[in-house]
């Protein structure tokens, strides 16, 4: 299975994509574990990319590329891999579509989480995290004991400069912008599957292997 997941911040792609990679025995590629490798590694492409990150620039596409065309030629990927974080646009799409005609080794499917902004929202930004353990907690869904304390170790929690609603807002609208417009492109190439991305992680599990049982 060689699959690309998309969705907006919040969907829970993270989530469902070790649920999915370990269900078809596939790796879970994410930028940020491809970036982190090569800054690790020294790599040149790690050095350029640091070269942005330093001067508080993004790291431009010719980069990212570059670094995503070198890990799909890696041995682990033989029997396929999932795609997270990658493409964020359509001409990183048309990249990654050109590298993979060339090695005839074409996508099976993109996997689209959907999720209304205002239960995005509302997901982000009722999160409060444990200053001393980490641990996640929310104030609807896993609400602790005190409101402002840890139930695994009497921590204070606070709420993410990323969580606040403002952030959450702001992100959505650079998704819609940027990312979105990947999502007809693949529609028009007819690999596009879309699935609800609420209820409870196993349901949305379920609904995409579900989902997915039809292309593979």
């Amino acid at each position: 299975m060689r699959l690309v997941l998309v969705g907006p911040p919040g969907a829970g792609k993270g989530t469902q994509a070790q649920f999915l990679s370990s269900h078809y025995l596939i790796p879970h590629i994410s930028t940020g574990d491809i970036f982190r490798a090569n800054l690790k590694e020294g790599t040149a492409l790690g050095l350029q990319a640091k070269s942005f990150m330093d001067s508080g620039n993004l790291v431009p596409d010719s980069v990212t590329n570059e670094m995503v065309k070198d890990r799909l030629t890696k041995d682990d990927l033989a029997n396929g891999f999932l795609l997270d974080g990658f493409p964020r646009n359509v001409l990183q799409a048309e990249v990654l579509r050109a590298v993979l005609s060339e090695k005839k080794t074409p996508l099976d499917a993109v996997l689209e989480l959907a999720v209304d902004s205002a239960e995005i929202i509302l997901r982000l930004s009722g999160r409060r995290i444990c200053r001393n353990c980490g641990k996640a907690w929310h104030v609807e869904y896993e609400k602790p004991a005190d409101a402002e304390k840890c139930d695994t170790c009497g921590g204070e929690l606070y709420q993410r400069e990323d969580d606040k609603e403002e952030v959450i807002k702001h992100r959505l609208d650079v998704y819609q912008e940027q990312t979105a417009p990947i999502v007809a492109f693949y529609r028009t190439e007819g690999l596009l599957i879309t699935i609800a991305a609420s209820g409870s992680v196993s349901d949305i599990t379920e609904r995409a292997i579900s989902a997915l049982s039809r292309v593979h």
